[in-house]
């Protein structure tokens, strides 16, 4: 066979050795430059600073889409307690004198009422739960009663007419939270 000589082997390593000892050890084409290196962070800098302002738009119009979606839960219950009272199937000892049919507080939908001409206790509960305002993160909401002036500030206490965000801000189509 050829190329089977123990020597032929042993002079290729050692050339190899010798090929070795003469390549330096860092080329110029292993490794990045300075310039290289800031160039591609300004670029990275440019798009980062190019999204984040998309980000927060995006995360302002999630948090508004929550709060739409809060509020027509909360004003369906309201309608659905205010319906159940004027047909009769909410029991007079739960309906305040003067609150018009509608709930003395949100406690109500969720605590339930007692259904009129049912013997074994049923409540009729509206909410499972008080929603969370996504724009303060809280349950405390705007309330509006019934007896109370449209441009009223505060809640009369009478009823719960409608609910609104106490969110001072301005949504993203310019109009107030609180107007919503």
């Amino acid at each position: 066979m050829k190329g089977s000589d123990p020597g032929s082997w042993s002079r290729k390593l050692e050339v190899e050795r010798k090929n070795r000892a003469r390549r330096p050890v860092l080329n110029a084409s292993q490794g990045y430059s300075f310039v290289e290196v800031i160039v591609v962070s300004t670029i990275i800098l440019i798009l980062a600073s190019a999204i984040m302002p998309l980000a927060r738009v995006t995360a302002t119009r999630q948090r508004e889409a929550e709060l739409r979606r809060a509020l027509r839960e909360v004003r369906t219950a309201i309608d659905k307690y205010k319906d159940a009272a004027d047909t009769g199937q909410i029991g007079s000892l739960d309906i305040k004198l003067g609150s018009e049919g509608y709930p003395p507080d949100l406690q109500t939908l969720v605590d339930g009422v007692t259904a009129a001409n049912d013997a074994t206790g049923r409540k009729l509960k509206y909410l499972r739960r008080i929603p969370v305002d996504p724009m303060t993160r809280g349950t405390d909401w705007g309330l509006r009663s019934y007896q109370d002036k449209p441009d009223a500030t505060r809640w009369g206490g009478q009823n719960v007419f409608d609910v609104y965000t106490t969110f001072s801000g301005t949504a993203l189509d310019g109009t107030r939270y609180s107007e919503w």
